[in-house]
């Protein structure tokens, strides 16, 4: 399985991507609007079932690793869950990534090739409330605010409202 885009490679986690996985769970830049930092056995548990085969059916994450074309470089992962009909999507990316278009760029070529090779053509994002800068890449891939959901997390001993976007393909 490879996805690509202009300027981007995503193929499927492996056993050597856990430095990368563990930095994007535990640094503070990358985690601060999206969840409390986990335990080291919730995280290798949380990686432990991203490294399994993925299929259309199947109720684990897709995790596939985002690498840049031209240097090779992984910089963040991107991936999706089926629940209730539609794919959970998500991402994360290191911090000296940010702001560049990475997000929106892997995000569609993610759904592009849900569409065009698992006839996938529904699908949702959960972002935190205060998080803009998820909120601005999911609006850019054409996804729509359709719920709030108050005190639907917490994150630091604060509660936030997720903010619940769709997108049919």
């Amino acid at each position: 399985m490879r996805v690509t885009s202009a300027r981007l490679e995503m193929t499927p986690l492996t056993q050597q991507d856990w430095p990368l996985f563990q930095l994007l769970h535990q640094t503070p830049e990358v985690i601060a609007q999206c969840f409390d930092a986990p335990t080291e056995a919730e995280l290798q548990q949380k990686f432990q079932s991203r490294l399994q085969p993925w299929h259309k059916d199947a109720s684990h994450w897709l995790c596939l690793v985002m690498r840049q074309l031209d240097t090779g470089k992984a910089i963040g992962v991107t991936g999706m869950a089926m629940a209730e009909g539609r794919a959970e999507v998500g991402y994360l990316l290191l911090p000296e990534f940010h702001g560049q278009g990475f997000g929106t760029e892997s995000l569609q070529a993610l759904i592009q090739w849900a569409a065009n090779t698992q006839e996938i053509a529904r699908f949702k994002a959960v972002v935190t409330e205060g998080n803009i800068a998820s909120e601005r890449v999911l609006q850019k891939a054409g996804f729509k605010l359709v719920a709030k959901e108050p005190d639907a997390h917490s994150i630091g001993g604060n509660h936030y409202a997720d903010h619940i976007y769709h997108f049919d393909a």
